[in-house]
């Protein structure tokens, strides 16, 4: 196994050192709006030094905002002020929001002006003693220029950087402990397989920046490699069209839905990717058929990795030097252990081509859940991150990703695991976007229940569909029921909501 020294001590030495080393060039562009390594560390030093008065040093800070110039400020002074960053998703409820904040209990809650009138009532139903509102009256780039060194001391590596909350679709949100340690690991083990340029990147970030993805592949990544970050606030097609080609992008980082809707809009076949280097895929599964569609028409190779808040996040990808194999999740990440066990006992250890729980244990792990020492406990085993996940590893070393185990269906007796009746009917040109859950049976116990979305222009039909599906799977494996609908359900940071389609599903079979 490969040892990596981590790429820094923390994540606020990694951007110390651009500052240092590459002061002038461009960090973060967010429309027109521009700041430099130089500023960046200015505007970081500026706001770290109101946190570190506010008393927030080994505290939590709560930050609610969109993509933007001032949430990646927030973030990394946050961590400059030795506190933990509790970023939040714009996108939640007070219903959402409020058992996270009582959980985080934050000393300082770090908020766009557009949330003010949501947050701020609950803010003080939960006593959060120190509201900073970002907007007209207060930007986080009032530094700029100021030539501001990072407070002293910095943070140690040991410290706590985040406190990242799960996206909670299969129950409560879980806040995961991660240290600058943690983080810092990742980063440089996944350059091992995925080698930046320094000086050179510019990526686009279009992904969530409160979200563990986004954060790792994007916000630290760039800082890493002295990049710049062009970020869009939200998703818009045309923009993100508009910036590959003007912004010079060497690097997309986008999710399966993302290029989904990208592939089925009209300018896709136009665009420009001539400076497009890589794109990175995360967040969910990637299907085959999207990903050779993408490299296809980009000329750039899009390489799927994965991952998991506990796991720092990263835990493989495909390497962008050597075999690049669709429908795998690449090689494991030097220093990581990963094992394939019985669903059962979770003990005993498979051999390539069997199917199981993926666990395992590394330098990059989180240091447990917030406040939740039994699911810790159930989560973390004698070393071992045991990720809900199963998969299984070829001869080459590859893994893949088969499916989560709580959705695993049992049909009959037999295991079917819906992604690969999703990658069937991905494979049909017809079909755009494709989800499967189980549906419940009285003989069978479970049955297999399909949600198809048509491409745009094409008459999309169940039984021609169900015909193609029968030539390719077993037939349990075959759907009982296709339901061609207009579009998916999504959760808030962009994955198909499985938990409500189960849920549809239910009421079907209910009305049966």
């Amino acid at each position: 196994m490969n040892s990596v020294t981590p790429a820094a001590d923390t994540v606020v030495h990694l951007l110390a050192d651009a500052a240092r080393h590459s002061g002038a060039r461009e960090a973060l562009v967010c429309g027109d709006e521009r700041l430099s390594y130089s500023d960046y560390q200015s505007c970081v030093a500026g706001f770290a030094a109101e946190l570190i008065d506010l008393g927030a040093t080994g505290r939590h800070v709560a930050i609610l905002m969109e993509n933007s110039i001032d949430q990646c400020v927030a973030i990394f002074a946050t961590h400059a002020a030795r506190a933990a960053a509790v970023t939040l998703n714009p996108l939640y409820t007070e219903h959402e929001l409020r058992p996270i904040l009582a959980d985080a209990k934050p000393l300082v809650l770090v908020y766009a002006e557009k949330f003010a009138a949501s947050i701020e009532p609950l803010a003080q139903s939960l006593g959060i003693p120190n509201l900073i509102r970002i907007g007209a009256a207060k930007r986080l780039t009032q530094w700029q220029g100021r030539d501001l060194k990072l407070p002293q001391p910095l943070p140690s590596p040991s410290d706590l950087a985040s406190l990242q909350y799960t996206g909670g679709t299969t129950g409560h949100s879980k806040g995961v402990r991660l240290s600058h340690r943690a983080i810092c690991t990742n980063i440089a083990q996944r350059e091992v397989l995925l080698p930046t340029r320094k000086d050179t990147e510019i990526l686009l970030c279009v992904m969530p920046l409160f979200h563990i993805y986004a954060m790792a592949m994007c916000l630290h990544n760039m800082v890493g490699c002295r990049g710049t970050m062009v970020i869009l606030p939200r998703f818009d097609a045309d923009k993100v069209f508009d910036l590959l080609a003007d912004a010079r992008i060497t690097i997309f980082a986008g999710s399966p839905t993302l290029f989904t809707g990208l592939m089925n809009h009209p300018r896709f076949a136009s665009t420009d990717f001539s400076n497009l280097h890589l794109s990175y895929s995360g967040s969910a599964a990637l299907p085959e058929e999207l990903f050779r569609r993408w490299e296809r028409a980009s000329g750039a190779p899009v390489v799927e990795g994965y991952g998991q808040t506990e796991s720092g996040p990263v835990i493989s990808f495909n390497p962008l030097d050597g075999v690049r194999k669709p429908g795998s999740v690449g090689r494991v990440l030097p220093d990581t252990e990963v094992e394939i066990v019985d669903l059962e006992t979770g003990e005993v250890v498979l051999p390539c081509g069997e199917r199981g729980e993926i666990r395992l244990r590394g330098p990059q792990l989180m240091d447990g859940y917030h406040n939740l020492p039994e699911e810790t406990a159930a989560t973390l085993r004698d070393g071992w991150l045991y990720t809900g996940d199963i998969g299984e590893f070829d001869t080459d070393g590859y893994l893949f990703i088969r499916d989560r185990k709580k959705e695993m269906l049992k049909v009959s007796g037999f295991n079917v695991f819906p992604r690969e009746v999703e990658e069937v009917l991905f494979a049909h040109p017809d079909v755009l976007e494709a989800a499967v859950v189980g549906m419940p049976d009285a003989y069978r116990g479970e049955t297999v229940c399909a949600y198809v979305v048509p491409r745009r222009d094409t008459l999309l039909d169940a039984e021609n569909l169900n015909d193609f599906c029968r030539k390719r799977l077993a037939g349990y494996q075959v759907p009982s029921r296709i339901e061609i609908v207009e579009q998916l359900p999504k959760t808030r940071v962009g994955k198909i909501d499985k938990l409500q389609l189960r849920g549809m599903t239910r009421q079907v079979a209910g009305a049966d």
